[in-house]
């Protein structure tokens, strides 16, 4: 199995960190180069939302990881890559998104919570984070809220999620993902 992680900007090292642990290889994308090669899955990370969606229309990558999203390719957001999949950017999942909705840097916070199909007490780090303020269609499963606020959803083979679960030690998140690719 070989993921993708997208390595414009953001903790895409600790995404990759937290897969070899899992004994999963990856490779990062960079340029359109990279991302002809073969994958069976995709990670679009945390960074700046619109800084990324730039770039992906810049580097030529827009266009090709948009199809691949909506043609099947299992693809895991956190934070800002969950913006990406979002309405107004790469439009893969029926979500609209509040950028930023936590404040600065000083509205950060930890906590632990529920996640569908996943488990309790997941651990939940939340840097700058967006939520999701509308599912539009029935397409996309709510998978976690923390104090009415949705901060997780999936839709076929998308996941998305408003906190960073590769910032901890809890790999259940990653390996649910993981587990729409071999199943």
């Amino acid at each position: 199995m070989r993921i993708a992680i997208l390595a414009l900007q953001g903790a895409f090292i600790e995404h990759e960190q937290m897969l070899q642990q899992l004994g999963v290889e990856t490779f990062e994308i960079r340029q359109i180069r990279d991302w002809q090669q073969p994958k069976d899955g995709l990670i679009l990370p945390d960074g700046e939302s619109t800084v990324q969606m730039r770039l992906l229309k810049e580097l030529s990558l827009f266009a090709p990881v948009r199809r691949a999203i909506l043609d099947g390719l299992p693809v895991f957001g956190t934070c800002a890559g969950m913006i990406l999949l979002s309405e107004g950017y790469l439009g893969t999942m029926d979500i609209r998104v509040r950028r930023n909705a936590y404040g600065r840097q000083l509205g950060s916070f930890y906590t632990t919570s529920r996640v569908e199909d996943i488990g309790d007490d997941i651990p939940m780090t939340f840097i700058r984070a967006p939520y999701i303020e509308e599912v539009l269609s029935n397409r996309c499963s709510v998978l976690s809220e923390i104090d009415g606020r949705i901060v997780a959803a999936s839709q076929g083979k998308q996941l998305a999620t408003a906190f960073h679960p590769e910032l901890n030690d809890d790999f259940r998140i990653h390996q649910y993902f993981l587990q729409w690719i071999t199943s």
